[in-house]
């Protein structure tokens, strides 16, 4: 099942992707819901973020090949993490597929991020590793885009990570996706620039979701954002991003000079 959040000329609404059509819904995956029996061409929506996370986590370095590389950028040893370490983003950065990423005037060194996004179903506390999946409504793609002067300059990755349209995600929320055998590809203009096995974690689904509800409730619509691999060229104006999950789907989006 996929789950889209679209606007047509009614509103914003959940719908059930079928082909290349929309089921429309009354309700949300999140709160119940009843099919109303309306139809939509999927090309004649607009496509929303598919949810707005009432919190938005993210994974800290958590692939091998970008944790070295980051350590070697900033002059250190490399060493993988000993312990699944979570971190937030702000919802203001986010946009959905197709949307153009702005780069600020004062940017200089662009990156993306391709990453698996976890959407969280219903409210859950203490799950065990066994149990942790349980609370998994289905998954999403994220671009973690960065910009790395700021990552180094600042204090905080208040603007390196959370500038206005610097967390595109979507397309949809697919509730029967197995990210187990999946790759995780990342093309700059048609060309693969970064391709990895999106499994291939430090630490896995549960490990972090069971870590982070010893502490913390999860909430139906939290989001987590699973971490990244490999490297990303400079992006600069014009170049067109995309994310494509094998068996999810691909997330598009133009970067454009702000």
């Amino acid at each position: 099942m996929r789950w889209i959040r679209f606007t047509d000329a009614a509103g914003t609404h959940y719908g059930l992707l079928e082909g290349e059509r929309v089921r429309k819904v009354a309700g949300s995956p999140f709160d119940g819901y009843e099919t109303t029996g309306e139809w939509a061409e999927l090309a004649q929506v607009r496509l929303e973020v598919p949810v707005i996370p009432r919190t938005f986590y993210c994974a800290g370095l958590n692939y091998a090949e970008h944790t070295i590389e980051a350590a070697r950028k900033r002059g250190q040893e490399p060493q993988l993490p000993k312990q699944a370490d979570i971190g937030y983003r702000a919802n203001n950065a986010l946009v959905p597929h197709g949307h153009d990423v702005v780069i600020p005037p004062d940017a200089r060194t662009i990156h993306y991020e391709g990453e698996l996004v976890v959407v969280i179903g219903r409210e859950a506390r203490n799950l065990t590793p066994d149990e942790a999946l349980d609370c998994v409504l289905g998954y999403t793609i994220g671009n973690d885009v960065s910009e790395r002067n700021w990552q180094r300059s600042d204090r905080t990755l208040w603007r390196a990570k959370n500038t206005d349209t610097f967390k595109p995600m979507g397309p949809w929320i697919d509730t029967d996706f197995d990210p187990r055998e999946a790759q995780t590809r990342v093309r700059v203009n048609g060309k693969t620039t970064t391709e990895f096995p999106t499994a291939a974690m430090i630490f896995d689904i549960r490990t972090f979701l069971s870590t982070m509800s010893r502490y913390l409730t999860l909430h139906p619509g939290d989001v987590v954002w699973m971490g990244t691999d490999g490297q990303s060229p400079d992006l600069k104006a014009g170049d067109v991003v995309e994310v494509e999950i094998t068996g999810l789907g691909t997330l598009r989006n133009t970067f454009v000079q702000g």
